[in-house]
């Protein structure tokens, strides 16, 4: 236990409304902690995303304390607590190495049950907090402050390594991967997200056990590379999937382009992408798995699309059937749904339409719902030197200029593309706007 005159955690960093769901737990004769994430969080100086709540009360308990209250999953329950658009998550205590579902629930008439691998298929029990310590996966991770007494209770030295910056699995290392091999994607979310080492006895069996992640559901895997991905930290988590051999079990395909790769253009646009999603997320701009998995496909589909070129019967439908038959391979390992699927495909079908820059066609592909998703990816392509720059430089004055001046520059560059005048810059307007810096992830 860390008294609260050796920890620097305040109530006044702890939203309000999980001050509430405490006291109130509390006073109703109930255990609460904060628990997790949020104390790790705090503890380093780092304001929390959520506030999440362990209590030995159980979910019916804690509907009967709050009118605002909503139970969710269909066997083994968490409470959820809404105050406006804030949801406090209530957990029971669970016994140890207890697992969540994917729908956030495991069966509570089944005791724990694992496959040949020493992966935990299902397991539930309700529990005390010194055995809930244990079914938590890191040690930074599990930690809880006592709302009765501001102290925090550490079971396993979560607080001196979440001090020292060190990521370690509580357990045997290799026992607890084979529970649930998704850990290893985890061990690399929070090492990248919190800038933290991972200890050599966690990192060890990661290499080793690395095609376990071929056998988790693909749809589970959607939701942990969006969190990888999507959260600030996607260009260290990517270089990290690389360096523990992680990579070419999420996007074989990726991993396959690169590692047989001439010249780095394709990494280099890879990492230029995520490195413009980080820069979007901190400047709490809007992001999504649409244009992220556009660039992760990009350096396969474009690959695949030079062998259909001969084939197809434009550049447009040999992007298309490449994204066909690469994002198909690329669904039996992470399901990207349907909604972000065609979005990405049209952003990658537009790519061949900025090469053509005279008549109106040219001008009506201004129009089209993608273009700014398309048109921030060839920023990123003339960035890492898949495309000549003239070409995004152009497309970038366009769209600011007015409709005649437009008109008259289409007309100028295919003439320009003919042969029939003189190679001429854009025409420049009074006050040029600030060049764009490629990015990753807009509304796509």
């Amino acid at each position: 236990m860390v008294p609260r005159a050796d920890h620097p955690i305040s109530r006044s960093s702890i939203s309000p409304n999980a001050l509430k769901v405490l006291y109130r737990l509390k006073d109703a004769g109930y255990q609460a902690f904060l628990v997790g994430g949020a104390v790790r969080d705090l503890l380093l100086g780092r304001q929390p995303k959520d506030f999440d709540i362990g209590t030995n009360a159980h979910p019916e308990q804690v509907r009967e304390l709050f009118r605002n209250c909503r139970l969710i999953g269909r066997r083994f329950h968490l409470a959820h607590v809404r105050y406006g658009q804030e949801i406090i998550e209530v957990a029971t205590f669970r016994a140890a190495h207890t697992l969540i579902d994917e729908d956030n629930s495991v069966d509570e008439d089944s005791r724990r049950v694992l496959d040949n691998h020493g992966r935990i298929l299902r397991d539930n029990l309700y529990g005390a907090i010194d055995e809930d310590v244990w079914r938590r996966d890191f040690t930074a991770n599990a930690l809880y402050y006592n709302i009765a007494d501001f102290s925090i209770w550490d079971y396993v030295g979560g607080v001196a390594d979440a001090r020292a910056r060190v990521l370690k699995l509580i357990g045997d290392p290799e026992t607890r991967y084979r529970e649930d091999p998704v850990r290893m994607l985890r061990a690399i979310r929070f090492a990248a997200k919190l800038d933290f080492t991972i200890d050599p006895a966690t990192a060890r069996p990661i290499a080793k056990l690395a095609s376990m992640l071929d056998g988790v559901p693909a749809a589970r895997l959607f939701d942990e590379v969006t969190k990888l991905f999507l959260s600030g930290s996607a260009l260290r988590s990517f270089e990290l999937l690389r360096e523990f051999g992680l990579l070419a079990h999420l996007f074989p395909e990726l991993a396959g382009v690169l590692s047989k790769a001439t010249d780095d253009t394709a990494e280099q646009l890879v990492k230029l992408g995520l490195s413009g999603t980080d820069d979007r997320i901190k400047s709490d701009k809007s992001v999504t798995p649409a244009f992220l998995f556009a660039v992760l496909l990009w350096p396969a589909v474009s690959r695949q699309a030079k062998q259909f070129e001969a084939m197809a019967d434009s550049p447009i439908q040999a992007l298309q059937d490449a994204w066909d038959t690469i994002s198909a391979r690329a669904q039996r390992r992470v399901a990207l749904p349907k909604r972000f699927s065609l979005s990405a495909r049209e952003v990658i079908a537009l790519q061949p339409r900025f090469d053509i820059r005279s008549g109106r066609r040219s001008l009506r592909l201004l129009e089209h719902p993608r273009f700014r998703a398309a048109y921030d990816f060839l920023l990123l392509r003339a960035a890492a030197g898949e495309v000549e720059q003239s070409v995004a430089d152009w497309w970038t004055e366009i769209q600011v200029m007015p409709a005649e001046a437009r008109a008259a520059q289409v007309e100028l560059t295919g003439r320009e593309q003919q042969g029939d005048a003189p190679a001429a810059p854009v025409r420049k307007r009074r006050r040029r706007s600030r060049s764009r810096k490629p990015r990753s992830a807009p509304d796509a």
